[in-house]
């Protein structure tokens, strides 16, 4: 403890999961030459699958991105030893908070899952990550990584890709703004994806198709 002009100062250990946080965040920022793209996508139907099926927004964006991946593969890999590997299997990680950090667990084959089968998945993974109860297992074999941090109430986020991965996305608050349709000005509940990058295996064109893809699934409500 220290004491000054900024009075006591304690000092604290990392817990372990923040210890993992902070090497890797460093090593991230050190090794991955990163690329953002934002799109507005507009959420109604999603809004609409919440309401009347009970599916979590999260769910909504989980299927859409593996919907996507599966459309538009290398965004669904890894540049790696000077070679673009590309996944077999769509796997989303899924970022929870916890107390005092948070944990990414993995939705294995998330294209070949319902929406009903991803919001149960989803919710028992976060109530694991919460009660600290997560296996190394449900924590390993992510392809792509997603951050819905709407509840925050926050419209856009900065992504943090992973080494091991070509891209992560991160779905910012749904907030009501004005746009204009058949002529007239309107409400529409929006919401901005970001998508973080990494530039050595994806190129804005792929990365802006991939964009697309995702936008399309939540304004057309993917079921």
């Amino acid at each position: 403890m220290s004491s000054g002009l900024k009075g006591d100062s304690p000092t604290q250990e990392p817990t372990p999961i923040q210890r993992t946080i902070v090497r890797r965040a460093a090593e991230t920022r050190a090794t991955v030459p990163d690329l953002e793209l934002s799109a507005d996508v507009e959420m109604a139907a999603c809004l609409a699958l919440v309401q009347d099926r009970g599916y979590s927004i999260t769910a909504v964006l989980v299927k859409s991105c593996a919907l996507a991946l599966r459309a538009v593969p290398r965004v669904n890999g890894a540049y790696r030893d000077g070679r673009f590997e590309l996944h077999g299997r769509v796997n989303i990680g899924v970022l929870c908070e916890t107390e005092d950090a948070y944990m990414i667990p993995t939705v294995l084959d998330a294209d070949a899952k319902s929406l009903a089968e991803l919001s149960d998945e989803l919710d028992t993974l976060v109530r694991r990550a919460r009660d600290g109860a997560l296996t190394s297992p449900e924590l390993a074999g992510a392809t792509f990584t997603l951050a819905d941090l709407g509840a925050h109430e926050i419209p856009r986020w900065t992504a943090l890709v992973s080494p091991q991965q070509a891209a992560m996305l991160v779905a910012g608050a749904t907030r009501a703004v004005p746009i204009v349709r058949n002529g007239a000005i309107v409400a529409a509940e929006m919401a901005t994806l970001t998508l973080g990058c990494d530039h050595r295996i994806l190129y804005p064109s792929e990365a802006a198709r991939w964009l697309r893809h995702v936008r399309r699934a939540v304004e057309e409500g993917v079921a």
